[in-house]
């Protein structure tokens, strides 16, 4: 698995778990248009406990926490794709900042 094909997981433990997908190479990057700004840091979508990982694992993980009380931040078309395989968010859900499609979805 090259580069490029990683997407990073990071699991939020707080009142209500938040489940982080970022594509790899985003993380640590801004990107604003209009009012619409995603600021991927890495302490939030990478974090301490944070972990590469395939689309496969990515989109067990995301049919795993859909069954809880989760919320899911997804950016990056690789993570977006797995989300959508995953049947946690559909095609309306996406939106765009400079080209890089993200989704937020409540379980």
């Amino acid at each position: 698995m090259d580069f490029l094909n990683k997407m990073f997981i990071n699991i939020i433990k707080t009142y209500r778990t938040v489940v982080v997908f970022c594509d790899k190479e985003l993380i640590g990057k801004k990107f604003e248009e209009g009012t619409l700004q995603l600021d991927l840091k890495e302490s939030f979508y990478k974090g301490s406990e944070g972990k590469e990982t395939t689309e496969d694992e990515a989109i067990d993980t995301m049919i795993a926490f859909s069954d809880e009380d989760a919320t899911f931040n997804i950016v990056g078309k690789k993570s977006i794709q797995a989300a959508l395989k995953a049947g946690i968010i559909n095609k309306e859900s996406i939106k765009k900042v400079q080209g890089i499609p993200f989704a937020l979805s409540l379980m």
